[in-house]
């Protein structure tokens, strides 16, 4: 019994070495496990912030020397050019009212002869139309009277004038004659004005020659603009016969918003086009700013003097300006260089590599912000600076991510 006892006691003692023994194990296996967790997790770390970077420089594009030429790419060292801020303003061109005119009948007659038509350039002084009433016959025939009415009573004057100072004439008598004199030569003035407004030589009229037609005449160099009467009409007396305007004086009159008049000044350049003319672009320098604003909508006139006119150029065209109004030296491209991709502006650096002789181009997009916008420039702003002599795409941006974006996309299937 007790030889069973001790046997018994042995077993048990081996059995709890044995048990002991293996929880041993099993704890190893599980530390081992968790390391092989960890060492995973760690790869997968590695793994997920390697694709970051990858997604934050989004690859790059190559392209063949042929391709690259096809293309007409341009890669050039970023360029520092003077960029201006913008003000941006719309209105239409106008002539100043010293270079338009309405020409109107002085007195009233019918239109018997019309020598223009509708843009014909005339000179000042030249025949428009002629008219013809008796009322101005009556004119001309009342002055040759009061004319040769003067001369009699200049005579009659001087002769008792001269009777007079040797105490042979009546003072009475002279001073009649006095009156008379004066007042027909007022009278004779009056006409002779009045002929002149006429367009009409008072020396022929004096010498009997009585014009049956009245030139209407243009008051200044120019274009006619309108013709406002029909042969055979009777015009009234200040009635609007013709419409002239000079071009040559055409400028460009822009409406100014509120918010920005603080920053247009005299001498700042505009660019502008003309709505009715596709693909024109004129430029023009401020020489005046309104001093006064329109109600509806709130904004003051600048006037432009417009550079290398155009003969296309009508008063009333519609037009769409940009004010030049600050010049400053900055970093810039032109428009075609630079792409915006999910709301972020890129360029592309470029870098030229020879592999077995033939040369290939690679493309590599750069995140950027930009700036002031001046006739297809854009100001650039880098997040980093690029080494020195650095060579950027100039164009075709839109090309370089598209074709990026094929890459990525053949390389994830």
């Amino acid at each position: 019994m007790k030889n069973q006892i001790i046997k018994l006691f042995v077993l048990l003692f081996i059995a709890g070495i044995v048990s002991a023994c293996g929880n041993n194990t099993e704890g190893d296996g599980h530390n081992h496990e968790g390391g092989e967790e960890h060492e995973s997790h760690e790869g997968q770390n590695e793994e997920g912030g390697h694709e970051g970077h990858e997604k934050e420089g989004m690859g790059e594009v190559h392209l063949s020397n042929l391709k690259f030429k096809s293309l007409g790419m341009k890669v050039d060292t970023m360029p520092t050019r003077p960029i201006s801020g913008v003000v941006e303003a719309n209105g239409q061109l106008e002539v100043p009212p010293q270079h338009e005119a309405t020409v109107t009948a002085i007195v009233g007659g019918n239109v018997t002869s019309i020598k223009v038509i509708e843009g014909d350039k005339v000179n000042k002084g030249q025949v428009l139309a002629y008219l013809s009433h008796p009322d101005l016959t009556e004119i001309q025939t009342k002055y040759i009277t009061a004319y040769n009415r003067s001369e009699y009573l200049e005579q009659e004057y001087n002769r008792q004038k001269k009777l007079f100072e040797e105490k042979v004439g009546s003072g009475k008598t002279l001073q009649e004659i006095k009156s008379d004199y004066f007042s027909i030569r007022g009278e004779v003035k009056g006409y002779e004005a009045q002929l002149r407004q006429l367009n009409l030589k008072v020396e022929k009229i004096r010498n009997g020659d009585v014009y049956e037609q009245v030139p209407v005449v243009s008051p200044l160099d120019g274009y006619i603009e309108k013709v406002l009467i029909q042969l055979g009409q009777y015009i009234q007396p200040q009635t609007g016969m013709f419409k002239i305007v000079n071009t040559k004086h055409i400028h460009a009159d822009l409406m100014v918003f509120e918010k920005d008049v603080y920053k247009v000044k005299e001498g700042q350049k505009i660019s502008f086009t003309v709505e009715s003319v596709p693909g024109s672009r004129l430029t023009a320098e401020i020489y005046s700013v309104g001093k006064q604003f329109e109600q509806n909508p709130k904004a003051v006139h600048v006037h432009a003097e417009i550079e290398q006119k155009k003969e296309f150029l009508i008063p009333g065209m519609y037009i769409n300006g940009k004010i030049h109004t600050e010049n400053k030296a900055v970093k810039a491209l032109p428009e075609g260089a630079i792409i915006e991709e999910e709301g972020q502006p890129y360029i592309f650096i470029a870098e030229q590599h020879n592999e077995d002789g033939e040369t290939e181009w690679a493309f590599k997009p750069v995140e950027i912000r930009t700036g002031i916008t001046d006739e297809g420039w854009v100001e650039i702003n880098l997040l980093e600076p690029l080494p020195k002599g650095t060579k950027v795409a100039w164009n075709n941006a839109y090309y370089l991510i598209s074709e990026m974006k094929k890459s990525q996309t053949s390389h994830s299937h």
